[in-house]
């Protein structure tokens, strides 16, 4: 087993890599009352653009979108009733359809919920993404036990367990990646002349037979240009671990504390062992944080409880809270790196404040530490991760050249 204490990375790179979480105004439920939050644009392509060509100009690997399919709650399963806090979202694939064009290098990793969801559509939805942005898609995939979006679809008991949803959205990522295997990279042949323009023999059926799908193909979406954009899921404790091991490129881990990072490193590379799968999943470990950053820790805590005090009640999330100046972030992350992470995606607290402290606070302060990139040097996400194309599952592999003897006998 590799060392704890070395990345998580089994790229040749030894940069950290950086994402932002996109939600809303922020992941602070105040954020959208703060100044510069412009509260009339967040239904509006042009605030979402504004934010991810932020995030570009800071070099970072990608950003994700978040998704869902009922209205946000702070209650795990219902509505709250709330009406003082940032309610509704647009599609996080058709949101990153639609910045895809404005950018040129970074990441975008729109977030579906699989729990209600068809792989086939998120397949040919996340392919026609990677086509679009030219190779820099990515997926998120969520599952969701909550009693009120399972209303909206009325197929399925809204109490299902965590384990078999999670043991379900396996199943889905695994249909989704056989389905974008299912057309091979040359079998689109656009021959004018002989009136061909695609190999049938060249895409395949995928016959998948699981417990809630049963997926026979193919795709009716070109393979993306990555092969395989980069999977991700979140795993807030040890029970999704496998699904981290199964099924992802890209895993998240929310650990509170350096010695919260070695056990969650552990414990992923312990389920990666369990499952005697693919010894690359997944092949980045991202740590969580939602960030409150200021030119002082004193003025980062002052605006925090100014938040609060707008919200009602103390800030609260299922991964660590850092208050502080993008210097202290920095060692942070540099400390969590050397337990073992790869890699981090940032929730900023207020994205009209945090990003660009992120961007032009943060990364500067890393690059001096020579710990990030100083101009992008991929033009794929998989390449900004240091993740090779894969070869599809389903292609016949050339046939060795005959030696010239044994062709004369």
């Amino acid at each position: 087993m590799p060392s704890p204490s070395r990345p998580f990375s089994l790229s040749p790179s030894p940069a950290l890599h950086l994402a932002v979480a996109l939600d809303g105004a922020g992941w602070h439920p105040a954020a959208w009352r703060e100044p510069g939050a412009e509260p009339t644009r967040l239904f509006t392509a042009a605030h979402w653009a504004s934010l991810v060509a932020e995030a570009e100009a800071g070099l970072l690997d990608f950003v994700t979108f978040e998704d869902s399919l009922a209205l946000q709650s702070a209650h795990p399963t219902e509505s709250d009733g709330r009406t003082d806090q940032v309610r509704g979202r647009l599609d996080a694939v058709l949101l990153a359809a639609r910045v895809a064009p404005l950018t040129r290098h970074i990441g975008l990793v729109p977030s579906v919920v699989a729990t209600h969801t068809e792989p086939f559509h998120v397949s040919k939805a996340v392919a026609t993404l990677d086509h679009v942005s030219g190779g820099r898609a990515g997926l998120r995939v969520r599952i969701s036990g909550r009693a009120d979006e399972a209303r909206h679809f009325g197929r399925r008991s809204p109490d299902e367990g965590r384990a078999v949803l999670l043991d379900e959205a396996a199943d889905h990522i695994e249909v989704v990646r056989r389905l974008w295997d299912s057309w091979e990279d040359d079998a689109e042949i656009r021959d004018v002349a002989t009136g061909r323009f695609i190999d049938r023999d060249k895409l395949h059926y995928i016959g998948f037979e699981g417990r809630r799908f049963s997926v026979k193909g193919p795709s009716i979406t070109p393979r993306p240009p990555q092969g395989q954009p980069p999977v991700s899921a979140l795993a807030a404790d040890s029970a999704a671990y496998p699904l981290l091991a199964r099924a992802t490129d890209i895993g998240y881990v929310t650990p509170r504390d350096t010695d919260e990072v070695r056990v969650a490193v552990a414990g992923v590379r312990g389920a990666r062992e369990a499952a005697g799968g693919d010894p690359g999943r997944p092949a980045h470990l991202f740590g969580e944080l939602t960030v409150f950053l200021g030119d002082t820790r004193a003025a980062a805590v002052r605006r925090l409880q100014r938040l609060d005090a707008a919200h009602g009640s103390a800030y609260t999330s299922d991964a660590a809270v850092f208050t502080g100046t993008p210097v202290h972030l920095a060692d942070l992350l540099l400390e969590w790196r050397a337990a073992g992470l790869s890699g981090f995606r940032l929730r900023p607290g207020v994205l009209a404040h945090d990003l660009p402290a992120i961007t032009r606070g943060l990364v500067p302060e890393l690059q001096r530490r020579r710990a990030f990139r100083r101009s992008y040097e991929a033009s794929s996400l998989r390449g900004l991760l240091g993740l090779a194309r894969p070869a599809n599952r389903y292609a016949t592999p050339a046939a060795a050249p005959v030696p010239a003897r044994a062709a004369r006998a």
